[in-house]
């Protein structure tokens, strides 16, 4: 796992973990807010992870603090307003985002290993959109658990290599679970 996120400021990694809460538990219920957020978060790390090509093509812009700071939160908004817009291909997006981000964090880089992800990616996004309910509980569970996941990392110090997955994995089970039992009738 090669996720720094020393790049992020406290405010923004405790807004992370806030809003990676709320998906975790609540997804389904707020599944606009909570696709708005997953967006948002997504966006966000986006922009960090453009943030050294943004150095090379516009230095001048991002050696401004505030143009710095700003951009990317106007990408994490920009992708929150698509994901906000349009639930099938937000649902769709969010779990082949997912995958992809999984697949880039545990299991690497490499062209074949991010072919096989986006492969794997893009049949589960197909189930995610005919087992709607199901697929955005679980959706947001992981992208919640995901975030959450990276914050009990960051502030523990533990070994991310060793607890990466298994965190995960755990965490975003008891989001399901919470959200199953919690919208049974909704």
């Amino acid at each position: 796992m090669n996720m720094d996120l020393s790049q992020f400021t406290d405010t923004e990694l405790v807004v992370m973990i806030i809003a990676g809460v709320a998906a975790l538990l609540f997804g389904y219920r707020i599944k606009k807010i909570a696709f708005f957020i997953v967006w948002f978060i997504i966006g966000l790390n986006l922009m960090h992870y453009l943030t050294p090509w943004l150095e090379s093509t516009a230095p001048e812009v991002m050696a401004n603090e505030l143009w710095r700071n700003l951009i990317p939160i106007a990408g994490g908004l920009l992708m929150a307003l698509l994901g906000f817009s349009i639930e099938k291909v937000c649902l769709g997006g969010i779990v082949f985002a997912l995958t992809m981000v999984i697949t880039a964090q545990y299991f690497g880089t490499e062209m074949n290993t991010l072919i096989i992800g986006a492969v794997v990616g893009v049949i589960l996004a197909g189930l995610a959109v005919m087992l709607m309910k199901p697929a955005i509980i679980v959706a947001t569970a992981i992208a919640g658990g995901y975030v959450v996941t990276l914050g009990i990392l960051y502030w523990t110090g533990i070994s991310a290599e060793t607890y990466y997955f298994p965190l995960l994995v755990s965490v975003a089970a008891a989001g399901s679970l919470f959200q199953f039992a919690t919208t049974r009738r909704a």
